[in-house]
């Protein structure tokens, strides 16, 4: 059964609210209502409605609350929204009611009666977590009678008191009001009071401000993965086969960012609108958007049909698999007998020791096995099977299936032994076809041509002065207790797992949380406790310095400067180590090349596009190359041209865009594809326009990504292999 909560937020609103203080630049009010918010803006991001919340205002201009007839001492107070389910209607409606009031006239002890009795009304006997919590600043009259009676009453409906309060002191925390008012003074002491009788919270504002940045981590009831017998043989025919009722749970599971939902401007108020509308269920429509709904048809072929299509009913549909270019039909009687039948199970099929088992293995997310509970047979079978992988110092492998039909699954099995609780912790183990084995030269040698095998002296092995330069540079960037304890001793490991927290999610529950309040402000800044942990920390770094610069100098590192782009000076060239004038001579009249050999297309062309000296001739080399590239396709028996043709299109794209030229690269581009699809280049080539579009990163027009100065847009570039 999903947990209920009943919360009440009591704010005060006092004419006092509207000043600020301690050098802030906005008021108590919206400072405190930061805390509010953050906290209503998670109940409604929740989506629960078993998670209610009600807000009551006290020192309000005018008095609403249940009490108001039962006598005096609930004046100007205000249950300005109802215990209850909350959404962002309902949100945004209570954001215009908070504000400043012009009266320093309400009791906020009345309030928590006003709260206490919209708990008892909403929740009657029902199992519920009730909580209370008052933001105040203190300023008002409060009356102390009765206080003794009203922490009876919160702890016997079993209601947890929170008091908030604007710039209340608080030895714990480390804050002290200077100047603070007799009244302040002594109102502070009643609420201490009246906390401390009720065992609730007691606190500054400072403090629960400074926590909202810091992420909160959505808790989750267990989940349930399977439910049945662990079995070590078959208990059905041998009777001394092992049989454990379990149960297994998540241990880990990647939590998944928010999406976002398609909606539409309103062109109409609100109300009508959704009234009209069909929403998409689960969104709800506000006065500025409306939901969308989906819809999908289908169309085939048809030139007898208008437009040359028909649409078709879904259910007429069929299932077929890609094969090639084609599409292999199979039935749906067909398609159920390719599926493997299987039956809930989960079966140990064998046993590794730990120190053969590679940690690459690892599939996806972890899950935890326990026995049945209030099962004591089945627990002592487990622990028994736990201890004896412990003492062997082995896994388990298991073939898991967790419902009828399910595809089956093999994980392995690892013990776990804490004091007061065992389990077998659990990960997915890979098949034959998910790993993936690449060959690469080793690291600790060299093998030479010659088949000599070297261990040292070698220009790609480290030397021991380097080996040992890294190993000191590595120490010196050790983590592992580099943050400081509450003594400011550095014993506590840096970058916990508990402490780090994913920017994405987090980052995005910030942003919706603040637009939902503020529709208009700009998005807040991002967090630093999510930025916490993108750099080293500063002061690590300060003390490896003289380490990494040793390393450097060891190593013999060196700035590589930036590749130039453009077309290269003929002043810049490198010189040849034999000191030729190899420019002077390839650019004397006999020798300057004027015609790229289609026998040696790529580096006749490159050689005529680098001493050229006018864009006449880049202009020139890159139409004779098109015209190459067309010879080839079109004398391509079947496709056996095609690979050549499409690496000369990729030299001709490369050169134009370092010679930044390309006008002449596009220009081909599109002549190619239509004599391509219109036959001219010796009959069907639409095979090489489906390799060529799936190459478009490296075959495609050159567009402003990619050269700024090109008169192709991005959007012209994708649409070009559309059509």
């Amino acid at each position: 059964m999903a947990d209920k909560e009943a919360t009440v937020y009591i704010v005060d609103l006092g004419s006092s609210m509207a000043d600020c203080h301690n050098g802030r630049t906005e008021s108590d009010l919206d400072w405190s209502m930061r805390y509010v918010w953050d906290k209503i803006t998670t109940t409604v991001a929740a989506s629960r409605k078993t998670w209610t919340v009600g807000v009551v205002g006290v020192r309000t201009d005018e008095t609403d609350n249940p009490l108001q007839e039962d006598g005096d001492g609930y004046e100007h107070i205000s249950v300005l929204q109802e215990l209850g389910p909350m959404d962002l209607t309902s949100l945004r409606n209570l954001r215009t009611l908070i504000k400043p009031s012009d009266t320093e006239t309400g009791d906020p002890i009345s309030a928590i009666v006003v709260a206490i009795h919209m708990i008892e009304t909403f929740t009657k006997k029902l199992k519920y977590k009730r909580k209370i919590i008052l933001v105040t600043d203190g300023e008002g009259s409060i009356d102390p009678d009765g206080i003794d009676d009203i922490s009876t009453k919160v702890k016997d409906c079993g209601i947890e008191l929170v008091v908030l309060g604007v710039d209340f002191d608080d030895a714990e925390f480390g804050f002290k009001e200077e100047d603070k008012s007799s009244q302040k003074r002594t109102n502070e002491g009643l609420l201490k009071d009246l906390v401390d009788k009720c065992d609730g919270l007691y606190g500054t504002m400072a403090e629960a401000i400074s926590e909202l940045d810091t992420p909160r981590i959505k808790p989750f009831r267990p989940y349930k993965t399977y439910e049945g017998e662990l079995t070590l043989g078959n208990p059905q025919e041998h009777k001394d086969a092992m049989s454990i009722s379990v149960e297994r749970y998540f241990k880990t599971h990647k939590a998944t960012i928010p999406p976002a939902s398609r909606v539409v401007f309103s062109t109409e108020p609100g109300p009508s609108q959704a009234a009209e509308g069909d929403p998409m269920e689960g969104v709800e429509p506000t006065g500025q958007f409306a939901a969308v709904k989906n819809a999908r048809t289908y169309k085939v072929n048809d030139p007898e049909a208008p437009g040359g299509k028909r649409d078709v009913e879904f259910e007429s549909l069929a299932k077929g698999f890609e094969y090639g270019r084609t599409a292999v039909h199979i039935s749906e009687s067909e398609y159920n007998i390719t599926k493997i039948e299987t039956t809930k199970s989960f079966t140990i099929l064998g046993f590794i020791h730990q120190e053969k088992y590679e940690p690459f293995f690892n599939m996806g997310e972890s899950c935890q096995t326990i026995p049945q509970k209030f099962n004591d047979a089945a627990a002592l079978k487990l622990s028994s099977f736990i201890h004896s992988l412990q003492e062997l110092g082995s896994y388990a492998v298991a073939r898991i299936v967790t419902k009828d039909g399910k595809e089956p699954a093999l994980i392995l099995l690892a013990p776990h032994i804490e004091p007061e609780f065992e389990c077998l912790f659990d990960v997915p183990l890979p098949f034959a076809e998910d790993v993936r084995n690449y060959q690469f030269p080793p690291l600790d040698k060299v093998i030479t041509v010659t088949g000599n095998i070297k261990y040292e002296d070698h220009r790609l092995l480290p030397s021991k002065e380097l080996s040992e330069a890294m190993d000191d540079y590595v120490d010196a960037m050790d983590i592992s207790s580099w943050e400081k304890d509450e003594e400011g001793n550095r014993t506590q490991e840096y970058a916990a797992v508990e402490d780090v927290f994913c920017p994405p999610l987090h980052r995005v529950n910030q942003v919706i949380r603040h637009r939902a309040i503020y529709p208009d402000q700009p998005l807040p800044p991002v967090a630093p406790v999510l930025l916490k942990y993108s750099n080293p920390p500063q002061d690590l770094v300060a003390k490896a310095k003289t380490k990494l610069e040793d390393l450097i100098e060891e190593a013999k590192v060196k700035k590589v400067p930036p590749k130039a782009r453009g077309r290269r000076e003929k002043g810049h060239k490198p010189e040849p180590i034999s000191g030729l004038d190899v420019d002077a001579l390839l650019n004397q009249p006999q020798n300057k090349r004027k015609k790229v050999d289609p026998e040696n297309a790529i580096p006749s062309f490159k050689q005529m596009v680098e001493h050229s000296t006018e864009v006449s001739e880049i202009e020139d080399a890159a139409k004779q190359m098109g015209a190459i590239i067309r010879s080839i396709i079109t004398n391509s028996l079947g496709d056996s041209g095609y690979d050549r043709a499409i690496e000369n299109m990729g030299v001709l794209r490369e050169t134009m865009i370092s010679m930044e030229e390309p006008a002449f690269y596009n220009s081909f581009l599109r002549d190619l594809k239509k004599r391509l699809l219109s036959g001219e280049l010796g009959g069907d080539r639409r095979e090489l326009w489906w390799q060529m579009k799936g190459s478009r990163a490296s075959l495609g027009l050159i567009d402003k990504s990619v050269f700024e100065d090109s008169d192709t847009t991005p959007e012209e570039a994708a649409e070009f292999f559309r059509k």
